[in-house]
């Protein structure tokens, strides 16, 4: 069965879509821990980031420095955390969360954001991707 990542790439499920390429797809998280909140994911469904080739996870690193930098560019914040949990949902993806203290990157706080604003953001931060 198809995880929810992967019903969102095909299209099954809508998304607020930053970038993506033949390998991998990023999009705001919809119950983000701060604003700007991104998860990038494979194309490829795997469980466990470990599964995926060498060349792979690299690949994968190398797609998320990029959206990492076009974070950096649009939301002011000390730092752009990551974190690869992979509990939650069967299929490989790493969170970038803008932070300025460690409590930020606790998946308690949430952020709550309109349609629109999720709109403009994910619009935003795709511009300052290279």
């Amino acid at each position: 069965m198809a995880s929810i990542f992967t019903k969102i790439i095909n299209g099954e499920i809508p998304s607020y879509k930053i970038a993506e390429d033949t390998k991998f797809y990023a999009f705001l998280d919809i119950n983000p821990n701060a604003k700007g909140h991104t998860l990038v994911i494979p194309k490829k469904e795997e469980n466990k980031i470990f599964d995926l080739s060498k060349e792979e996870y690299i690949e994968l690193m190398n797609f998320s420095y990029r959206i990492a930098k076009a974070l950096e560019k649009t939301i002011p914040c000390e730092r752009i955390g990551m974190s690869v949990i992979g509990l939650e949902v069967p299929h490989v993806h790493v969170h970038l969360i803008p932070i300025n203290k460690m409590a930020d990157m606790q998946f308690v706080n949430k952020e709550k954001l309109t349609n629109e604003e999720f709109l403009n953001l994910a619009e935003n931060i795709a511009g300052n991707f290279e």
